[in-house]
């Protein structure tokens, strides 16, 4: 136990010392102010645009390897990169590298938490999860799918719960491949969406210009359909 809780204060300081480090080298070169200008997004989305255009399997392959380490080990979860992915990259393309980075990433992250963290896993959290354990072993890549489709969980906890149930590691990177799809899609759409609003105006739309556009509230739509029907599955995936 003792173990444990050294091996976590560690991954805490180490998260926070990183975090720190990646924000004085960020904010060196950039202000607040300057970031968040709709000037500086716009020239930025040009500059990706060119760089995507000339060279696109180089920065496919660039994003995919900083998604897999926004999610390991900088603990990062799936919507900031997703929108990201689909402003630089586009619906597709976007799609496929913010799905398959995040999968290789959380079964990294599964794999460090079955070596060194299972223990603290088991502690905090068989308890609550234990109704699971019977799911897991009836068919576990068919419920293992079932619960990264629904989600409810915080993505870090998500990827570490299952190795309370001895998951295989294979079928933990299928299923999470398969299975956050549908999320990862709608959210890389609304970056695309976005991505070509701002093509489209040499302003900042307003908000209602912005959720008017089809590359935006057709998403969202689904995205609103998707919560209802996980909502519908969390009540009867974790039901006791």
């Amino acid at each position: 136990m003792e173990k444990t809780k050294k091996i976590k204060i560690f991954i805490g300081l180490s998260y926070i010392a990183l975090l720190i480090i990646f924000l004085l080298l960020f904010f060196s070169k950039f202000s607040l102010q300057e970031i968040t200008s709709y000037e500086f997004i716009k020239n930025n989305r040009s500059y990706f645009v060119e760089l995507k255009n000339s060279n696109l399997v180089l920065v496919s392959l660039v994003f995919l390897l900083l998604t897999i380490l926004w999610v390991f080990p900088f603990l990062g979860f799936g919507s900031p990169v997703a929108l990201m992915g689909g402003f630089i990259l586009g619906k597709w393309i976007g799609t496929v590298v913010v799905v398959l980075g995040l999968s290789i990433g959380a079964t990294f992250l599964y794999i460090f938490g079955n070596y060194f963290l299972k223990d603290l896993i088991r502690e905090k959290f068989l308890s609550k999860y234990q109704n699971l354990e019977i799911k897991f072993k009836k068919s576990e890549f068919i419920y293992l799918l079932v619960y990264r489709f629904i989600g409810g969980i915080p993505w870090q906890i998500s990827c570490l719960l299952p190795t309370i149930f001895n998951v295989r590691v294979v079928n933990f990177f299928f299923a999470t491949l398969i299975g956050i799809i549908p999320q990862i899609f709608l959210a890389v759409s609304i970056g695309s969406g976005i991505e070509k609003l701002i093509d489209k105006n040499s302003e900042a739309p307003g908000f209602f210009e912005l959720i008017s556009s089809s590359e935006i509230y057709i998403p969202l739509i689904g995205f609103f359909i998707l919560v209802i029907l996980s909502v519908i599955g969390r009540k009867i995936f974790y039901k006791k």
